[in-house]
């Protein structure tokens, strides 16, 4: 049963961060023109900031069991395939930059993340639990 879920892990990470991606960031399409004539958008920073927080959940899931590859490869395949989607209607061409840039990064800090979320679940199993309250 458990090799079955582990065959099952990096899919479901991929759909949990395509579904998270849609929740935060998929619905806000239109950039903000201010009174000075600046654009800003469509993303406001509480929008990524949610995004982010609500995938540190799936990933300590996956990296607390030691699947840090699954981990990083999961949730960064889904972000990449869900800019791809929302930004693809692009006509300059350039939201293929984008879309890289959304997958080194992710790539990147998911990857630290997870090592270092194993590293540190997997020190705390082996120094078993501290002493018990009497």
């Amino acid at each position: 049963m458990r090799q079955r879920s582990l065959k099952l892990a990096p899919y479901l990470l991929v759909l949990i961060a395509a579904a998270a991606w849609a929740a935060w960031l998929g619905w806000d399409q239109h950039r903000d023109v201010h009174p000075d004539g600046s654009v800003t958008g469509p993303y406001e920073a509480w929008q990524v900031i949610g995004l982010v927080l609500t995938l540190l959940a799936p990933l300590y899931w996956a990296a607390s069991r030691g699947h840090v590859v699954v981990a990083s490869l999961g949730i960064s395949a889904g972000l990449t395939a869900a800019a791809f989607y929302d930004w693809s209607d692009d006509a300059s061409g350039l939201f293929v930059i984008g879309v890289g840039m959304v997958m080194m990064a992710s790539l990147a800090a998911t990857f630290a993340l997870s090592a270092l979320i194993a590293s540190l679940t997997r020190a705390g199993r082996r120094n078993g639990p501290g002493p018990t309250a009497a």
